[in-house]
């Protein structure tokens, strides 16, 4: 049990580094172009879901909770909404930053989420049609939603981040490396999370979890071989970091946010699925 113990704290934290530059320029990038985006959001009218399907896999951390208000308020369309949700990285890229994973791995999970969020809005746009106009959302209510600090500074939020994502990796870790010693590697290869249909419709529910960890916990079961490209792909997709908890919360259609949420996970699924079988 202390190697075990050894062995998750060992490789967590060497990751603390990694993360915390990682966040930081997150942050700055946050910061200094928020703003910008949901100018380039409001004016994009038809493009819409092309803008939030590219801008929503920029690694920062409030695109998706204020794509959630901008929807509440009738801002942008529901295939806008859909975009930024299925290519926000959430959590995953800082993982794989601090992972050293090659930059090609890293840019072709982020380019594939980014086309399939776009495609996927353009299409529901197409077949709904739907605007309309309200109020608009600032990127320190987003703060506030989040409670990541960013009022406080670049260095305060970062460091905040890097807490948070350094504790779940290291619960994950510590799981897995028990896993691995009283059931040896072999198990990993049989997880259910590498099947086929079944892992990317599980991996979709973890997903759904409203925060960082649904992310964080698909990201290094990935790494470390217990999931599938495909259920890993499915959960990424499905996931949108805090913006379902974010929609749930200003939104007031309670029927419709689920709509959207079952959307979420049905897209993320097939499309792991796909994944998969290819």
């Amino acid at each position: 049990m202390l190697h075990v113990i050894e062995d998750s704290l060992m490789d967590s934290v060497r990751l603390i580094p990694f993360l915390f530059l990682a966040y930081l320029a997150m942050e700055y990038l946050e910061h200094s172009a928020g703003k910008g985006m949901q100018k380039w959001l409001r004016r994009a009218d038809k493009a819409a879901p092309v803008i939030g399907g590219l801008l929503g896999a920029v690694p920062q951390c409030g695109f998706s909770a204020a794509a959630a208000n901008l929807y509440a308020g009738r801002v942008v369309s529901l295939g806008t909404l859909v975009a930024v949700f299925l290519s926000t990285s959430d959590e995953m890229l800082p993982i794989l930053i601090s992972e050293q994973v090659p930059v090609g791995t890293a840019a072709g999970i982020l380019v594939a989420k980014a086309a399939f969020g776009t495609a996927a809005g353009l299409v529901i746009d197409f077949i709904l049609r739907k605007k309309g106009s309200g109020r608009q959302a600032g990127i320190s209510d987003v703060c506030r939603q989040e409670n990541c600090h960013c009022e406080k500074g670049i260095f305060r939020a970062a460091l905040s981040h890097t807490a948070q994502i350094f504790f779940f990796i290291l619960l994950v870790s510590f799981a897995l490396n028990l896993l691995l010693h009283f059931a040896g590697e072999e198990v990993l290869a049989n997880l259910i999370l590498n099947k086929p249909v079944l892992g990317p419709m599980l991996s979709g529910l973890v997903g759904l979890i409203p925060n960082c960890a649904g992310s964080v916990v698909i990201t290094q079961l990935y790494l470390e071989g217990a999931m599938g490209q495909g259920a890993a792909m499915a959960g990424l997709l499905a996931g949108s970091g805090v913006g379902l908890l974010v929609l749930f919360r200003v939104n007031h259609d309670k029927r419709e946010n689920l709509r959207i949420m079952a959307l979420l996970y049905m897209l993320g699924v097939c499309a792991g699925i796909i994944v998969s079988l290819l």
